[in-house]
């Protein structure tokens, strides 16, 4: 089964008096989330709001959803033995 997994790149905080988000993301970490189109480069990741300030005051947090394969589970065997 496949899954979405967050991998996140970044934080930010959100300009004040202003609808802007200001992120910083290193370099290296675009380049994982990278895909070609057309020809053209793009990067495309998320941006959310946390729940809380973290302890920079970072309010924004980055991230890019990678599709992974899911082991399947192996229902296990139950035995039953008897008490003598």
């Amino acid at each position: 089964m496949k899954t979405f997994k967050k991998n996140y790149i970044g934080k930010g905080t959100q300009v004040e008096n202003f609808d802007i988000v200001r992120i910083s993301v290193k370099k290296s970490e675009l380049d994982k989330c990278s895909h070609e189109y057309e020809g053209e480069t793009y990067v495309t990741f998320e941006v959310a709001r946390m729940q809380q300030p973290d302890k920079y005051g970072k309010t924004h947090t980055c991230y890019y959803q990678s599709r992974e394969e899911e082991a399947a589970e192996v229902p296990q065997k139950t035995s039953k033995t008897k008490n003598s």
